[in-house]
């Protein structure tokens, strides 16, 4: 009787593994650290924080995120599509959870460029593993995907202009400092990513001039 682990594969086991820790990491940042200071550095979740006076953060996110899938289903296929639905339901799953569990009703910290941190680098390293997977928390990510297969943007640079806008807005709803933040966490969450992406997949190799060549 075959294996069931060995007929799936090690190598899909490793990637929903990855996609899981990606979408886990995002969740905790946003949550925890972006919601409670009102950092609206776009994605659904800065919409989400945008609406979040009239609407459940959680509850947005699953709606919009659920459009947005149906996009990257027409652009990028199945595969694709399955793995994205996957990370975005777990993703609003685990925001909804942590809204139980453990209600955020002001920031951990009276230092909001320390949780700004927090909050861009967790969600950019997440973002960063999900994009390397081919996999996405869906949202605007799937725009910046879009944007990364038609363009020369890499796709942190894609991000930050697809993000843009949403982050500006908080200097709107939530007054110039608060969209300050917002703006500068969306510039560094866009580096991280590009970096990120670029450490995973690093190649070393060397070059021997010699006389020798058979040897």
């Amino acid at each position: 009787m075959n294996n069931p682990v060995k007929r799936i594969g090690r190598a899909e086991i490793n990637n929903f593994l990855l996609v899981t820790l990606g979408t886990v990491l995002t969740a905790v940042g946003i949550y925890f650290f972006k919601f409670p200071n009102n950092f609206s550095t776009g994605g659904v979740s800065g919409i989400s924080i945008l609406l979040g006076r009239f609407l459940s953060p959680a509850v947005t996110m699953w709606a919009i995120n659920l459009i947005l899938l149906l996009v990257g289903f027409l652009f990028f296929g199945r595969g694709f599509g399955l793995m994205t639905a996957y990370c975005s339901m777990l993703y609003s799953f685990l925001t909804w959870l942590f809204e139980v569990i453990y209600p955020m009703t002001q920031p951990f910290t009276d230092q909001p460029f320390l949780e700004l941190c927090f909050a861009m680098m967790l969600p950019a390293v997440g973002s960063a593993i999900l994009f390397n997977c081919n996999a996405s928390s869906g949202g605007t990510d799937i725009v910046a995907m879009i944007l990364k297969k038609y363009t020369s943007l890499d796709i942190g640079k894609a991000l930050l202009v697809s993000d843009a806008l949403i982050a500006a807005s908080a200097c709107f709803v939530f007054g110039i400092r608060t969209g300050l933040f917002s703006l500068l966490g969306l510039v560094i969450k866009a580096f991280v990513v590009d970096s990120v992406i670029e450490s995973i997949n690093l190649g070393k190799y060397f070059s021997i001039v010699t006389a020798c060549p058979d040897a």
